[in-house]
């Protein structure tokens, strides 16, 4: 009588062990290929490391030395930039489709330009700044590059202010609405405070996204061998100088990229560490 009860409970618990072994080797060798790229970037940018990669210029082909202060100065800029302008932009945008997302059209389509962003390569973002900005001036610029930038950074601020805001009690708000708050006030001062180290996380994805982005850089930006702190001209990155000197014949430049390629590592690690820790703060009940 039970046995093809315990015939059945074999088959299930077979196909249970099968399932969890094979997502074991699975996650092993993801973590496997994962530290192999980071020992590799490890040996070879701390190998790169010097003063002189960060107050040396970057060098010509064919000389010695040099460094990337250029290049440091020129991707803080740009990324700093482009935070300053998709910061309130997507904040206020979050706020909007999370107080007015349900109640008509605009929100609704303004969700859904938000999600196709988000999912849009870098590089037709490029060649949007170039057609649209690049073009029309006729010379590449910083001021290119963090356009660039800002319009993929947006959609990850409004996405992640949206989905906090969202997360907000309707208790809470009620009671902000009994003591005769206005519904912008509410929002503003209750709601988005509420949620405050969510969205502080959301930015600072947003900074770690754009911050080794190449692709865009390509067709605004592109690079300049020497220091520039005016951003109306090319202006030096570290996700440029990487991709072209590590395809280069010259030792030095290959140096060079591997420091740069570790300096970004660490600070996209920096920021999600940051974000996950320092701002992280649970939502009232």
């Amino acid at each position: 009588m039970h046995a093809p009860v315990n015939k059945v409970y074999r088959k299930r618990l077979l196909q249970h062990r099968v399932g969890i072994a094979l997502s074991v080797f699975a996650m092993s060798l993801g973590i496997a290929v994962l530290l192999w790229i980071l020992a590799t970037l490890l040996i070879n940018g701390f190998q790169a490391l010097s003063l002189s990669l960060f107050t040396e210029t970057t060098p010509a082909p064919g000389s010695e030395g040099g460094g990337l202060m250029n290049a440091i100065v020129g991707s803080l800029m740009m990324v700093g930039l482009s935070t300053l302008v998709s910061t309130p932009i997507g904040i206020l945008a979050g706020i909007y489709l999370a107080e007015y997302g349900e109640e008509n059209k605009l929100a609704q389509v303004t969700r859904f330009v938000t999600d196709i962003m988000l999912s849009a390569p870098s590089i037709v973002i490029g060649l949007f700044v170039y057609t649209l900005y690049v073009a029309n001036v006729n010379h590449f610029s910083g001021y290119a590059g963090s356009i660039a930038l800002s319009l993929i950074a947006v959609p990850v601020v409004v996405r992640t202010t949206d989905n906090m805001l969202r997360l907000v009690p309707n208790s809470l708000l009620e009671a902000a609405f009994a003591l005769g708050a206005p519904r912008w006030k509410v929002a503003m001062m209750v709601r988005l405070r509420a949620v405050k180290a969510g969205v502080v996380t959301g930015v600072l994805l947003a900074v770690a996204r754009v911050s080794g982005e190449t692709a865009p850089l390509l067709f605004t930006a592109l690079n300049n061998q020497f220091f520039n702190a005016d951003m109306n001209k090319p202006m030096a990155n570290l996700p440029y100088v990487i991709y072209q000197f590590a395809m280069s014949p010259y030792d030095n430049w290959r140096a060079l990229a591997w420091g740069g390629a570790l300096l970004v590592t660490f600070s996209v690690l920096a920021l999600n560490i940051l974000s996950r820790t320092v701002f992280t703060q649970k939502i009232p009940n």
